[in-house]
């Protein structure tokens, strides 16, 4: 009755063996107990019947292949088992009459069957009470009322015992139902989410970036092909440890200018670690000139309590584009540069006709050719500090009253021609840690195009004050503005807005972005504030105290 399934299963014999051998003990153990008792049993005829009976199912239990006549077949044995219960009672009415009491163990048995529930119930109620038939016959008029009573309560009894084993198993069903239901769930969950799994990883295999997923601890949770691959060009000869959590600090990473060292703590994966989120952070892996510029993003995983869990980097290669911007400041450099030597050749013997004995229509003539000359001179400087990667600075104690009312007088007659009102507001003296020569060009860039940007009769207005450790210049002026969308792109060299462009204003839109690397290099910051139509306001917000050491 105990043995599991699966033994079942593979010995059947061994099991219905098994499930007979309970009461084959309990008989031998109660001939031990009462050995006079069950001497008086086996005297009788019917007694050596019982125990012949007993031996023989006992025999065929573990010998007869019972599972070939079909899977109830070994129900044959609990059922010979109460016929035998039977004739044991007849045998012994007054030396053992609790004998009944082993009807039990066949009709726990049969309760746990596959046999129909009726089948069971009735089996479970009539077997009992058959097998008493003959010791209740056997006694007196006397005896038998009281064994009569006797009977139908064993019978009740094991009536019971098999009902309440028919409900258990019921509940069992009902559970192992839903116990399969949750099971095949959980499949088909796992199935769908291996599936997930395996699309996901390709997507990931597929994609042209690098994708690291680490954990709070450091310990790599995803790692891409893609970015193996890059992390395989800058890793040491024979070091293949990808899951180490120190494994990025084995990497040959340098910095932009793909020949230092990156610090560990500038690491991405280091960067990350800690808690930070970024973008744009450009590292080169591996050794110049076969190393490969990558620019990287993080962002931190958390959990539902907003505790760090782990993050995310993102590596997304920019090598040809790196390399595309370093060669066109190549060529405007070099093309700058040699526009520069035969311009000021140009000038310089147009400076020298202009102080000779001319008719009135030649010096004209010669007047706009240098006017023109000049003016292209100035547009290559432009182009020369706009191919510039770094604006270099000297900043020594200067008075901005005095470069502002400079910057203004120099502007006047531009102003004047163009029928602008040109005003300046400044306390002087203010003074601040700037590069005098630096700082009026970038003034004189914000009042050119203020004046230049401004309608006949409009107005400009330069201003500058101090304020908290700070100096403030504003460059205002009432001229047609711009949208939202192009103030964003301002600063950017080469960007004119499509409004200049249709008017046919002249310029190269280098200015700003020349005057904001200015303010930079300064420490400080340049910002617009402007509407269509309602002209703009330019503020360079400087450090009066001089380059933070950060800059």
């Amino acid at each position: 009755m105990g043995a599991p399934r699966d033994f079942g299963v593979r010995h059947p014999r061994a099991l219905v063996l098994a499930s007979q051998l309970p009461l084959t003990l309990l008989l031998a153990a109660g001939v031990a107990a009462a050995p006079a008792a069950w001497g008086l049993h086996l005297s009788s005829g019917w007694g050596q019947a019982a125990l012949v009976l007993h031996s023989l199912i006992f025999l065929a239990a573990g010998v007869v292949p019972l599972q070939r006549f079909g899977p109830l077949a070994s129900l044959a044995i609990p059922v010979l088992d109460l016929a035998a219960i039977g004739l044991s009672r007849f045998a012994a009415a007054e030396e053992l009459p609790g004998l009944g009491v082993l009807s039990m163990l066949p009709v726990v048995w049969i309760s746990a069957s596959r046999l129909a529930p009726a089948a069971i119930v009735s089996i479970s109620f009539l077997g009992p009470l058959l097998a008493g038939l003959p010791w209740c016959f056997a006694a007196g008029a006397e005896d038998r009322p009281g064994r009569i009573a006797s009977i139908g309560l064993l019978a009740l009894t094991t009536l019971a015992v098999s009902l309440a084993m028919q409900f258990v198993r019921a509940q069992v069903r009902r559970q192992q139902g839903k116990v399969d239901a949750k099971e095949a769930e959980l499949q088909a969950l796992l199935a769908e989410s291996r599936e997930r799994e395996r699309l996901l990883n390709a997507i990931l295999d597929a994609v042209d970036v690098g994708i690291v997923a680490i954990d709070a601890d450091g310990r790599r949770l995803l790692t891409n092909s893609w970015q193996a691959m890059l992390e395989a060009s800058a890793a040491p000869p024979g070091d293949t440890r990808p899951t180490d959590p120190g494994w990025e600090e084995q990497l040959v990473l340098t910095g932009r200018d793909q020949a230092t060292p990156l610090p560990p703590g500038r690491r991405p994966l280091r960067r990350a670690l800690g808690g930070e989120s970024f973008a744009d952070h450009l590292v080169c892996f591996g050794v110049a000139p076969g190393s490969r510029v990558v620019s990287t993003g993080a962002r931190p995983l958390q959990d539902d309590d907003g505790d760090f869990r782990g993050a995310v980097v993102v590596y997304n290669e920019v090598t040809g584009l790196v390399n595309a911007l370093a060669a066109k400041e190549d060529v405007v450099a070099t093309v700058s540069h040699e526009f520069r030597t035969p311009l000021t050749s140009i000038i310089g013997n147009l400076d020298l006709v202009l102080g000779e004995e001319l008719p009135l229509s030649v010096l004209r003539r010669i007047e706009v050719a240098q006017r023109n000359a000049e003016r292209l001179q100035s547009l290559v400087s432009d182009l020369l500090m706009s191919a510039s990667s770094a604006v270099h600075v000297q900043p020594r104690k200067t008075d901005l009253a005095g470069l502002v009312e400079a910057s203004v007088g120099s502007a006047r007659a531009h102003a004047q021609s163009s029928r602008v009102s040109l005003a300046m507001d400044v306390a002087a003296p203010l003074w601040a840690e700037v590069d005098p020569l630096r700082i009026g060009q970038a003034l004189d860039n914000l009042v050119s195009n203020a004046i230049k940007y401004s309608p006949h009769g409009g107005a400009v207005t330069v201003s500058a004050r101090a304020e908290g450790g700070r100096v403030l210049l504003q460059v205002e002026d009432s001229g047609i503005g711009m949208t939202a969308a192009d103030a964003a792109k301002i600063f950017t060299r080469f960007f004119r807005s499509p409004a200049v462009r249709e008017g046919s204003i002249p310029g190269a839109g280098l200015g700003l972005s020349i005057t904001k690397a200015i303010v930079e290099g300064h420490g400080g910051s340049i910002s617009c504030s402007t509407l269509p139509g309602q002209g703009s306001t330019f503020t360079v917000d400087l450090p009066a105290e001089g380059t933070p050491r950060a800059f």
